[in-house]
């Protein structure tokens, strides 16, 4: 993936509901808050590496997680695949459109092009 913060809030939105409470608040206000460690620990009465630790540990879950299920990485190809196919689609309709003017391959253009938009949908409720 693209860079450490990027994961870990990835991490995070597909496997935060399983950490504990303690462990969701630390994550969500270092990596999301963009709070230090040190602002952390003085809002909750705790040394930093006290903090520290409890984000490795919720990031150690997490990615224990995504390396047992790939669930992530499959949501990544899947997008992929899905921008794959909604280029293809605007490249077949653009050539009909100008070459053929197929009236049968614009109606299938536009049902994929729905199906793509219905899988994007999908994706960002994820």
């Amino acid at each position: 993936m693209k860079n450490q913060t990027y994961r870990m809030t990835m991490l995070f939105d597909f496997y935060g509901e399983l950490l504990t409470d303690r462990q969701k608040e630390f994550f969500d206000l270092y990596y999301n808050e963009d709070l230090s460690l040190a602002e952390i620990a003085e809002n909750y009465g705790i040394s930093r590496q006290g903090v520290r630790d409890v984000i490795v540990r919720a990031e150690a879950a997490m990615t224990e997680i995504e390396d047992r299920t790939g669930i992530i990485k499959r949501f990544m190809r899947s997008k992929e695949a899905i921008a794959a196919i909604e280029t293809a689609v605007a490249e077949i309709d653009a050539i009909n459109r100008h070459q053929y003017d197929n009236r049968e391959i614009s109606e299938q253009t536009r049902t994929i092009l729905t199906s793509v938009k219905t899988l994007k949908e999908q994706d960002n409720g994820i």
